[in-house]
């Protein structure tokens, strides 16, 4: 059971940052062309359905789905996972943020600029590479 608990995790995971690598490109659109308000309506539905549809049940699964498989290895002990974690809660912060800006721009309220969104974006990149070299490399065993 462990193995396709795992397998669903990683496709999981794979989809979550799917959305956290595409959304802050649809931000950075949304921003450099304002003016364009045909375009910008329809990006909102973009951002919307990747955020609300894709990245939060992706998110749910991918956490509900970890969760178990530290209950299932008995992990709590292990140095490298309470950094994964605290990593991981970074990560949800990050994503947390992403929706606050998503309801600021579909309020037409964000001053962000594209250059903004364009640096933000590295953001999941660093963290992914932290939380998966902690899985592979384990290096506070």
């Amino acid at each position: 059971m462990y193995n396709w608990i795992l397998w669903f995790h990683v496709i999981s995971f794979i989809s979550w940052f799917a959305v956290l690598f595409y959304l802050p490109r649809l931000y950075v659109y949304h921003v450099e062309n304002i003016d364009n308000k045909g375009f910008i309506e329809v990006v909102k539905i973009q951002e919307m359905k990747l955020y609300k549809y894709i990245g939060v049940p992706s998110m749910w699964a991918t956490v509900i789905s970890g969760s178990i498989l530290i209950y299932m290895g008995n992990w709590m002990s292990a140095s490298w996972l309470h950094a994964k974690l605290l990593f991981l809660v970074l990560l949800l912060g990050y994503f947390h943020s992403l929706g606050s800006l998503r309801i600021k721009l579909l309020e037409d309220k964000c001053t962000k600029s594209g250059k903004f969104f364009r640096m933000y974006n590295e953001v999941p990149t660093m963290l992914m590479l932290l939380i998966v070299g902690m899985v592979v490399f384990k290096p506070f065993s």
